[in-house]
């Protein structure tokens, strides 16, 4: 075993369609020493039994009775995570080769990372929510902490749960996910990775993320009242996250 060992943390729900393939995606990136632990939220498909047909050891799977949600679903695989680099992956993007090396370098030097990601069937960057040029992450605001948060509470910050992972020395104070925390945990994880400036931006794209009628975060824009209940409650878990 040589160099850091690295967790991937995936929830999983409904996913029989794409999670074989997202699965393969991340095997082809990690190295024998690395695991992927994967816990399914109560899944009413074959999701569970394709996944459990997956012949590699390094491969983890808890199938859980009841439904809680994606946020405390990702929590408890985060809690399970032996390695000393925890990545978070959805259940139906695909990973770009490369992506292990560029985090573990990153997080050589900063606490929590996130990278840009892609549209996996055109190859477009995401769309900006307002002006729709590429929405990038740059890496030259990594250390604009204040100035990122302020980004995430207004909505026009591109950090994704499936690009961002964190150093396992900072779980502690990651985890336990706010109770006040219904969704957006990634934002929860940027939050207080921005909050302490140990946040690192990796230009690279290392995600081409699918796009489908099921994706667990919206793709179209939601209505005044949901968009304001969800900004109160990540400037709730800011003040959380400078706390920690």
């Amino acid at each position: 075993m040589s160099g850091p060992r690295v967790s991937v943390c995936m929830a999983t729900y409904n996913g029989e369609r794409f999670v074989r393939a997202q699965v393969a995606s991340i095997l082809d990136e990690l190295q024998p020493q690395d695991e992927l632990v994967i816990v399914d939220d109560a899944s009413r498909d074959s999701t569970v039994r394709v996944l459990q047909g997956i012949d590699d050891p390094r491969v983890i799977v808890r199938a859980r009775e009841v439904n809680r949600g994606y946020v405390r679903t990702f929590e408890e695989a985060i809690s399970l995570a032996t390695g000393d680099i925890i990545l978070l992956s959805d259940q139906d993007d695909v990973w770009v080769p490369g992506r292990r090396e560029l985090f573990v370098a990153a997080l050589a030097e900063a606490e929590v990372a996130a990278s840009n990601l892609e549209l996996l069937d055109s190859g477009d960057p995401l769309p900006h929510p307002i002006t729709r040029r590429p929405w990038r992450l740059r890496a030259d605001q990594s250390a604009q902490g204040l100035r990122n948060n302020l980004r995430i509470l207004a909505g026009v910050a591109p950090y994704y749960g499936c690009a961002m992972g964190f150093r396992r020395d900072v779980r502690e104070r990651i985890l336990p996910f706010p109770g006040l925390l219904t969704e957006s945990h990634d934002l929860w994880i940027a939050l207080f990775g921005n909050a302490h400036r140990t946040m690192r931006h990796i230009e690279s794209v290392t995600i081409r993320r699918r796009i489908h009628d099921a994706n667990a975060s919206p793709s179209r824009p939601r209505g005044i009242g949901p968009v304001l209940k969800a900004r109160v409650m990540l400037l709730r878990a800011w003040v959380t996250a400078r706390s920690r």
